[in-house]
């Protein structure tokens, strides 16, 4: 699968703010309340998180 230039976006808002990426994904739902904790918890496992949800195939 490639990557598209909406992908690039979204990882980039994952990076700077990890649960904008899981917005842009996923919409309102469970990952981004689960993002959203994670990044309370650090910052680190935030942006892991979303970029699971977001490159996942």
């Amino acid at each position: 699968m490639a990557t598209t230039a909406s992908d690039i976006i979204k990882i980039i808002g994952a990076i700077v703010l990890p649960p904008l990426g899981v917005f842009l994904e996923r919409g309102c739902n469970v990952d981004f309340l689960i993002n959203i904790a994670l990044t309370i918890l650090g910052y680190i496992p935030g942006i892991i998180h979303a970029l699971y949800i977001i490159l996942k195939f």
